[in-house]
């Protein structure tokens, strides 16, 4: 599978049965609800008082009435119009439907319709119906009363349930989130679709070595390293180096990120923590990958959550026990990743914790060759498309950076029309990539064009003149992203870099306001970029690589971040003062170099300017026209010619090998002999 690839799972179906059955529940809850409060009462039913039933009662108002053991009343009104009386209120309105009371007791209310009865009889008027029944019996009640409460107990923990299932439910908050890897997958990552990262390759193999032939190593007593840490940038492949070896090893692999761990209640990232460790100790042996460790690992007692109570040190703490604490934890290996390893708790570094960091760094340029070729397969490329070409354009690009490339090459070649995707698409991508967007609507007048152009002249003269400058790709005053012209170069792939190389560098940087101040008699907001960079080189000159005269051997640099004892600026007043002196001095001395270079070669330079008023956009090939060849070859095509050397020399073993091992025919006595 392609490096950066998207591996994530396709989004699972949803399960209509379950949305069904809850909505019915939510439908059925509701109607619970609306019967419970109000199913008891028709819409037209009235609650009258016993004083306000006989009043009813007395006014011809009532049809029939139904009197109940436990002393209620239902009665049944005619659908006229009555003026009722209530003390001293008169109501005019339409009664009908039913009416409900409370009775002092049915023998008193019985003696009372006889009486009422008796005097309907002599005015000739029908009598009041009169009914006497039971009151709801015990199944009723319990319907009416405990059957909703039951309901509504059933619903509740039906909805936890899925909850549970879904999201681990408010009685699984403490679970831990551990995605565990699907040994049978199809499109599964193996460390044939890793490419370069040699040296981490060969550390995380080892551990896939010793889970599949533990016998190998334990027969001679060692031990295989508790915890592995892939430490290095961001996009250099520390994820998919993870999923190779849950792709290669025949174990359960656990997946979980840093940030899984902790909520916003206390005590559950350790909770969780606790719970991972015990799913993979149940599957012993297994592989715990935890990403982007530095979310929960970062050192004790540092940034602004500090405190004994502080979740994330809790979480930490309970790590760090079951990594290596009292317990026993054989059979199961961490594996993590970050890309902020120094920020990281000592104690979770520790030998016996992670005794393995393995760094992940970016590729150099035979890395990034096999990292093209992986890229390329599912491209239709140009057949003269050189990828030796490609990985010296791209250097510093990290993996995910030249999958982006491949991407966006493939994006230009189909939004211009082309069949193939060829040289001057990816040349047209990393140019996107690194310099953004081409603003072609800006506007610039005559004379901001002229300033630009003297000024990206000016850097591209003084690079191709310095030997240790970094090689010329193009120049060009087109404004992309948010500069207005830009001198692309090929940074060279150095081990070390010495103060001939720094020197020439910040010439190089200096030479576009060298050229304004010597060309053009003034100065522009346009070398901002180029000050600031060449201000914190020569203070890393002054102050961290102890190259100057009144600071010779000192550095004040602090690889970890902090120092001891709270001091936070280890030099004195004096020694600042001193610092901010030679960085000045520096600066100035390669100043008055780049004016020297480029007024001995002013025509030159003229030439080149013009030309970039002219066509916007020049070359290497350009420049080369106008100054001549550069002497010196650079760190990448030295590195290349290395490189196929070396490829030449092993066919050339490889061949006489096979040369060695051919049979030969004896003719004397037909026998054929081996070498």
């Amino acid at each position: 599978m392609p490096f950066g690839e998207n591996n994530s799972p396709e989004p699972q179906k949803p399960d209509w049965r379950r949305m069904l059955s809850t909505a019915l529940y939510v439908v059925a809850f509701l109607l619970l609800g609306w019967y419970w409060f109000h199913g008891d009462q028709s819409t037209t039913q009235k609650k009258l008082s016993y004083t306000q039933l006989q009043t009813y009662i007395e006014k011809d108002a009532i049809k029939s009435v139904t009197a109940y053991d436990d002393n209620s009343v239902k009665a049944q009104v005619h659908g006229k119009s009555y003026t009722l009386v209530f003390g001293s209120q008169a109501t005019g309105e339409k009664s009908s439907g039913e009416i409900s009371s409370q009775i002092p007791s049915v023998e008193e209310f019985s003696k009372y319709m006889a009486d009422v009865n008796g005097k309907r009889e002599k005015k000739k008027l029908a009598p009041v119906d009169v009914t006497y029944k039971e009151s709801r019996n015990y199944w009723t009640l319990i319907l009416v009363n405990v059957l909703p409460i039951a309901l509504l107990i059933l619903f509740f923990v039906y909805m936890s349930r899925g909850m549970a299932g879904a999201a681990g439910g408010i009685f699984g908050v403490g679970k831990a989130k551990a995605q565990l890897f699907d040994k049978d997958k199809k499109d599964k990552v193996t460390f044939k679709d890793v490419a370069g990262l040699a040296g981490a390759k060969q550390e995380v193999e080892e551990i896939v070595e010793f889970l599949k032939n533990p016998k190998k190593y334990t027969e001679i007593g060692a031990k295989i390293p508790k915890g592995a840490l892939l430490v290095g940038p961001p996009g250099t492949g520390k994820t998919l180096l993870a999923k190779a070896v849950a792709g290669e090893a025949d174990v359960p692999f656990f997946s979980m990120s840093g940030s899984d761990f902790v909520e916003m209640f206390v005590g559950v990232g350790a909770s969780r923590v606790r719970d991972l460790f015990r799913q993979a100790k149940e599957k012993a042996p297994a592989i715990i990958f935890i990403d982007e460790i530095d979310a929960i690992g970062r050192a004790r007692g540092k940034g602004v959550m500090t405190g004994g109570n502080d979740e994330r040190e809790s979480t930490l703490n309970q790590l760090l026990t079951e990594m290596d604490g009292f317990g026993s934890n054989s059979g199961v290996i961490i594996l993590a990743a970050t890309n902020r390893a120094e920020i990281l708790d000592p104690a979770l570094l520790r030998a016996g914790r992670f005794d393995r960091q393995i760094h992940v760094e970016l590729p150099d340029l035979q890395e990034r060759k096999e990292i093209f070729q992986v890229h390329l397969r599912p491209l239709k490329l140009d057949q003269n498309l050189d990828i030796d070409f490609l990985s010296k354009q791209t250097p510093g690009f990290s993996g995910a950076d030249i999958a982006n490339v491949c991407n966006e090459a493939a994006l230009i070649a189909a939004r211009n029309g082309h069949k193939t995707v060829g040289k001057q698409d990816f040349m047209d991508a990393v140019d996107r990539i690194i310099g953004g967007l081409e603003r072609k609507t800006k506007i610039m007048t005559d004379e901001e064009k002229r300033s630009i152009a003297y000024h990206e002249a000016g850097h591209a003269t003084i690079s191709w003149l310095l030997r240790w400058a970094n090689p010329l790709v193009k120049v060009t005053i087109v404004p992309r992203g948010m500069a207005l012209g830009a001198a692309w170069y090929l940074p060279e792939e150095r081990q070390l870099t010495q103060m001939d190389h720094i020197q020439d560098e910040l010439c190089s940087l200096l030479g576009g306001r060298a050229a304004e101040q010597l060309f053009l008699e003034q100065t522009s907001t346009g070398a901002l970029n180029d000050l600031e960079r060449a201000t914190k080189q020569a203070y890393a000159m002054v102050a961290y690589y102890g190259m100057s005269d009144k600071l010779k051997d000192v550095s004040f640099y602090d690889s970890t971040g902090r120092y001891d004892y709270g001091i936070t600026k280890p030099y004195s007043e004096k020694t600042a003062d001193l610092i901010d002196k030679e960085t000045q001095r520096i600066i100035a001395e390669q100043m008055t170099r780049a004016k020297k270079i480029l007024d001995e070669h002013a025509e030159g330079h003229h030439q080149i300017a013009e030309l970039l008023i002219e066509k916007e956009v020049i070359t290497a090939e350009d420049v080369e026209r106008i100054l001549g060849p550069r002497p010196w070859k650079s760190r990448g095509d030295e590195l290349l010619e290395e490189n196929a050397a070396l490829a030449a020399t092993a066919e050339e073993e490889a061949a006489e090998e096979t040369t060695s091992n051919e049979p030969t025919q004896n003719t004397e006595d037909n026998e054929t002999t081996t070498d």
